[in-house]
Order: C-alpha cells, then structure tokens, then sequence
C-alpha cells in the first residue's frame, strides 16, 4: 500500500473528476424518477430511454449515444457497429493487430460461421504490431495511406495478448495519423475496460465512434445486461438502423424494466471504475513484489482496468484463479477449471463470483491455458474486497510453490 500510495491517490483524482462529469451529464439530461419506468410493446416515446442515450453521450463526450439492454454483450455491440457503417467491398483495417478472440468470428476470421463480413465481401486489413507489442505508428502510417480504408478499427484493451492498452494519447496519435493520410476513413475504437480510467475521453481526441459493454466499466456493477455504441450522430443513426430496422433506428425498443439499473449503473460506474484501477495496482505491486512480472507496473499509465500477471506455467495459473474466486462473496466455494468455451479457439479458465454472470467490473480473472500462462485481472466492485480477492490469489500460489 505504501509503494503504490501515490498511483492511489492519482486514480482518486480521476475518479473525482468522473464522478463529477457524469453528475452533469444526469442534470443535463434532466433525469426524474419517472424516466425509471420501464416501456412495453414497440416503446415509442420512451423519454426515459432517450434521455439515458443523452447521459452517455455527455459522458463520453459524444454527439450520439445508443444505449441498451438488448445488446447481450460487448462483442454484440461492436458487431452491431461493424455492420451498421460496413458494405460490401469496404475494407476495414485493424491498426492494432489481431483484434481479440470473440470479435473474430463476426469478421470471418475463425469458425467459419455464416453471417460474418466475410460473407458479405467486406476486407479485413492488420497492421502488425512490433516485436515488443507496441503500435508500429510508420507501418499504420503507410497502410492506411495505401488502403484508403473505409474503417480503421482500432482495440483499446489488449485482450488476450500482451501488449500494452492503449492511453488517450497513443489513440490520439493514430487519429492524427488517420486524418492526414486518410480523412474520409472512419475511426473506430472498440472501448471495452477503457471508459472513465482516464479525464480524457477518445471521442474528444479523434475517435468517430466507439462501443463497449455494460457489464464492463460504464455499467456501475448494477446493470444487469446491455450496451453502448457512441460518437458522431450520423453514424449512431446508421448503427441503429442495424440494430432495429432502416427507418425506425432509435425511435422503437421497449426497456421493460432495465431502465433503472441502467440510470443507476451509470451513475455508479466512475467511481467503481476507480476501485477497479486501485485493486489492479495493488494486484501489480504485490505480485511484482513476490517476483512475478507484471504488466502494466503499478506505477505506470493505464488505458484500461486489466492487470496481466505474469504466472508462468499452467499449475499457478489454475491457482491463482482459485484464489480469486475464494475471495468472491458468491459462489466462492466453486473451484475454477479450464474448459472450453464459445467464441475462443484455446481452452480457458475464469474465476467470477459475481452478483451478474460474466461481470467484468466486479472482481474476476481469466486466461486460455496456452503460454505464457498469464493471467488477465479485472475489477472489483470497491477495492476492500478487491485487496482481500488479490491477496488470497497471492497466498493460493505461494503455498503452491511449497507443495
């Protein structure tokens, strides 16, 4: 606690200013309890919905928000997104590698599923990162200026690998360069783990549009499902086209009784978002202390909430899950195994007691069984439990090691 007291202190900046924000973006939106109620049918008029698509939208220093429980998940958002803005023949360029493990059967990239982009002629393009798991910034220079592409997709977090996430001002600097080389290209960011970790939003710096997930840091750990598509009107309108029907967009969608949460989710999520960063740092210090490798550092910038521990072989990996889930305050008595799972290629193993299934702001790990036997940390709904969850971890792979 002491060697990472100042990162501390620097996230509860962050928090404060967030927190603040979003206060401003309720009173700008004019919420009242009655938007709480939830619609039924074909939701025509539903003030309550289009004024939690304002709040967003402020939050995220957005033209445009769309906002809702029936996206089942973050992948489904972006998918969403993907095919409201793509056409057949457009090219779409992932400027940050191989983008992460779900989103690549919508892509065509694996399973061979129906339905991808692939099936309707639409490119996938990669710029490969550098040896070291940075941006190579000539190679995204050069590929976007010869493609010309109609997106240039870019993923914040690092998902299943090891590079670094990115911080507002590595997105900046891939915006300037996509302005120069190729200005009618769209830039979008897939925004999953990333929102309110830092004051400066990606829609501010250069980003058209960006989506994530509701069950990650925007939902507070209280919605129970959903999520996001923000940025430039336009585009949100064509998103939401895909995600009802042309002509109707955002003007139907019923909210049952999702509305509240939502509102309450986002109220919540700059804060929780915060206990999440601090319970990653602590993660950091303490493991780079028992002489693990971490990344990031615990004194070093973040772009998102994911703490990646190095563990180094499959034994402690099991372990260090096991230990995360007897920390949890539902089902801590289950013991993590690996198995397979839809949507990825390798065997995985997640520890989650959570109070909402797959809820990745509350505290949870998890990795494919493949080198380097890393494992991916995020969350916690307030750091106490968060440090208690972190140290269990710890104290299961310590006494592993004895055996």
């Amino acid at each position: 606690m002491e060697l990472c007291a100042d990162k501390l202190s620097e996230i509860e900046d962050i928090q404060e200013y967030n927190q603040i924000k979003m206060i401003k973006a309720f009173q700008n939106a004019g919420v009242r309890e009655s938007y709480f109620c939830g619609s039924t049918g074909y939701g025509y008029d539903d003030f309550g919905r289009d004024a939690l698509d304002r709040v967003y939208a402020f939050a995220f220093d957005a033209e445009d928000a769309l906002v809702r429980h029936n996206f089942v998940s973050g992948t489904h958002a972006l998918t969403v997104a993907l095919f409201g803005m793509l056409r057949p023949g457009d090219t779409m360029l992932s400027v940050t590698g191989m983008p992460y493990d779900t989103i690549r059967s919508a892509i065509g990239l694996e399973g061979n599923y129906p339905g991808s982009l692939r099936d309707f002629n639409i490119h996938f393009e990669m710029t490969e990162l550098l040896s070291d798991g940075t941006l190579d910034y000539e190679s995204i220079k050069r590929d976007i200026a010869q493609k010309k592409p109609k997106m240039v997709y870019i993923q914040r977090s690092r998902g299943y690998s090891v590079r670094p996430s990115l911080t507002w001002r590595e997105i900046k600097k891939i915006c300037d360069i996509s302005r120069a080389a190729s200005p009618n290209s769209i830039i979008m960011l897939d925004n999953c783990y990333g929102e309110f970790v830092e004051k400066v939003e990606p829609l501010s710096v250069g980003v058209d549009i960006m989506a994530g997930s509701l069950i990650k840091n925007p939902g507070g750990g209280i919605a129970p499902t959903g999520g996001y598509i923000a940025g430039r009107a336009d585009l949100v309108e064509m998103c939401a086209y895909r995600l009802t029907t042309p002509g109707t967009g955002k003007e139907i969608g019923a909210t049952l009784n999702a509305s509240r949460e939502l509102f309450m989710g986002a109220y919540h999520a700059p804060h929780v978002t915060g206990e999440a960063l601090k319970t990653a740092v602590f993660a950091s210090a303490l493991f780079e202390i028992l002489g693990f490798d971490t990344a990031p550092k615990y004194s070093e910038s973040r772009g998102d909430i994911i703490q990646l521990i190095m563990l180094g072989n499959r034994e402690k990996l099991i372990q260090f899950c096991g230990g995360i889930q007897s920390g949890s305050a539902v089902d801590s008595f289950v013991e993590p195994v690996p198995s397979d799972m839809p949507g990825y290629e390798s065997q995985v193993i997640m520890a989650a007691g959570a109070f909402t299934l797959g809820s990745s702001i509350e505290l949870s790990a998890d990795a494919p069984l493949r080198e380097p036997y890393a494992v991916w940390l995020q969350g916690a709904l307030n750091f106490h439990s968060g440090k208690l969850g972190i140290m269990l971890a710890a104290d299961k792979v310590l006494r592993g090691e004895k055996k």
